[in-house]
């Protein structure tokens, strides 16, 4: 009988990698004794979760100098903070300068700075002008002092606060816990006012924790987002449109919240999408066909799949971004016809990290649906629309429109998630590569993407930056060098401010982001004092200072390829049966 050999090692836990591993026990017991920790109940903590461990590997204490940065607009931020001591600024308007920020500056080229870009063109790959990266003077960066924590602090603190209106955060206030547990972008910039600034740093993980077991904080975060947040993302959605400010406040006192889902989900999906396990299974269910609606599920941050029971399994119907809703047709249904009520149609899991709002259906007859006029009020169903009944298509069958393994493909490689992802119709695509020798015209002899990729019967998604609706990349880029800009959205990269970390190229789901060594215009490679090779992030950026456009998009001359926003799949679905 052969003999098999094992390795034993312990299974991972909860607390096996600290967020400061330096962090003392004496540490501890000072934020013990300081508000909000002062005011919790150990005893509400269970021994698996003890609040003494959750603040030792979920939290670190950090110390900024005067016009250090703490958070930037507009960054994608994993943690909230706690003032320990001295206090902060939050800038409010009007907003810090992109070029402060550390963020790209672009104009759109005229005509002739387009057409010469022909011939002024660089001969060698990767050659960076001294201009693009030039810092702005307003703005610096040091290392911190582990030598690696990269800080960027504001040169003219006093100019910025004559020039622009801000709010002060003293010891024992929170900022920066909705984005961070929402893993929306920071909505203001807060920076240092004094020396010795001293804040807690906790990571999402925490705060979940802390929430779930502590009633005071999370009935203090919820009301902060009720007060600062949810008005507005109501407001954007056309079934609340028609309500005044007291109805739309007795909506905003019933919504619930709710967050399935991991926060970093691309390492896991990159590990799953690999040993084959991906699977509509294992993802958490929000709702399940068949259930009677219990209220209108709105998609706040993230991705959700809606499916339909077929044979022994369940198809892929849509997915759903944010904005999006889900059971609002059933409970209009059910409001307008009490005696022929319907069930929910598909079931809803969630894909991903994925934040949720829910409007209970009580609240959506008695004050909501009242108020819509009736031309604005999802249709009832049609008997032959209901699951199990006939061979009607529901409106919101995307993959039937396109095809059942087309859909499972998008879906399954998270290709949903872009809002420009390159596709190409293999049938129509000739090899000719002038959409690669257009990219790489516009963009100094460098192209930005691969003429390659996954593919699914003739649809090929290719590999280039798909400019995400949840854009992981940007999750722990030190100094913001990654970031959306204000224009169009595109998400790029300042070259000034790359330090060539890899983080971003880390995150990456879809290998959309390469590490390049860079040149002078001389051609000769850059390299630090240590004779290493200065790295940069490339990727595709759109084309964001082409005033005609994506050029490979443009260059293709049989239509073969298009940047498509895959949050609406019946244009998807019109361009390939075109």
């Amino acid at each position: 009988m052969l003999q098999t050999s094992h390795f034993v090692v312990d299974r991972p836990k909860r607390w096996d990698a600290a967020f400061d591993p330096n962090l003392s026990d004496g540490d501890v017991e000072r934020l013990l004794s300081l508000p909000p920790f002062s005011h919790m109940d150990p005893e509400a903590f269970p021994r698996r979760v003890p609040l003494k461990q959750i603040l030792k590997n979920d939290c670190r204490i950090l110390r900024f100098s005067r016009g250090e940065l703490v958070v930037r607009e507009g960054d994608y931020g994993t943690s909230a903070f706690l003032v320990l001591n001295r206090s902060v600024k939050v800038v409010i308007s009007p907003n810090l300068p992109a070029e402060i920020l550390g963020r790209r500056t672009h104009e759109r080229k005229n005509w002739w700075e387009a057409l010469s870009q022909l011939w002024q063109n660089p001969k060698d790959s990767e050659v960076r002008r001294k201009a693009q990266l030039a810092g702005d003077r307003r703005v610096g960066a040091k290392a911190g002092k582990d030598g690696k924590q990269v800080r960027i602090f504001l040169q003219d603190v006093p100019n910025i606060l004559d020039e622009h209106r801000s709010a002060t955060l003293v010891a024992g206030d929170i900022f920066g816990e909705i984005a961070a547990l929402s893993r929306m972008p920071r909505t203001s910039t807060v920076f240092a006012e004094f020396d010795g600034t001293e804040l807690l740093e906790i990571r999402w993980q925490g705060i979940r924790d802390l929430m779930r077991f502590d009633n005071a904080l999370r009935e203090h975060i919820e009301r902060i987002y009720r007060e600062r947040t949810l008005a507005t993302h109501l407001r954007e959605m056309p079934i609340f449109h028609h309500l005044n400010d007291e109805q739309l406040q007795k909506v905003i006192d019933q919504t619930q919240f709710a967050t399935y889902g991991d926060y970093e989900w691309s390492g896991d999906y990159k590990r799953m999408a690999q040993s084959g396990t991906l699977s509509p299974e294992k993802e958490p269910v929000v709702a399940q066909e068949g259930d009677y609606p219990n209220g209108v599920v709105l998609v706040r941050a993230g991705f959700a799949r809606l499916s339909q029971k077929y044979g022994n399994g369940h198809r892929t119907v849509n997915y759903l971004g944010a904005g999006r809703d889900y059971g609002l047709r059933e409970i209009a249904h059910n409001w307008r016809n009490k005696d022929r009520t319907v069930t929910l149609q598909h079931t809803l899991r969630v894909i991903g990290y994925t934040h949720l709002l829910i409007v209970p259906t009580i609240v959506m007859e008695q004050v909501v649906l009242p108020s819509v006029p009736a031309n604005e009020i999802p249709p009832d169903f049609h008997p032959d629309e209901l699951a199990g009944h006939g061979q009607g298509m529901p409106q919101s069958d995307a993959g039937a429109k396109m095809g059942a393994e087309l859909m499972e493909f998008l879906t399954e490689n998270r290709y949903f998630n872009g809002t420009a992802t390159m596709v190409i119709e293999m049938d129509r695509c000739t090899r000719c590569d002038d959409c690669v020798r257009a990219c790489a015209a516009t963009h100094e002899n460098n192209p930005r993407f691969l003429r390659h990729g996954p593919m699914s019967g003739n649809v090929m998604v290719a590999n280039a930056c798909m400019h995400c609706a949840d854009p992981v990349c940007m999750i722990g880029c030190p100094t913001g060098a990654i970031h959306r800009t204000n224009i169009g959205g595109e998400v790029v990269i300042n070259q000034a401010t790359c330090i060539g970390c890899n983080a971003c190229a880390n995150n990456c789901p879809y290998e959309a982001i390469r590490m390049v060594e860079i040149r002078d215009e001389s051609g000769a490679f850059m390299v630090d004092q240590d004779l290493r090779p200065i790295l940069k992030a490339t990727k595709c950026d759109l084309c964001a200072e082409q005033t005609t456009g994506p050029a490979c998009e443009r260059a293709c001359p049989h239509g073969a390829l298009r940047r498509v926003n895959m949050n609406d799949l019946d244009l998807f679905a019109k361009w390939l049966k075109r």
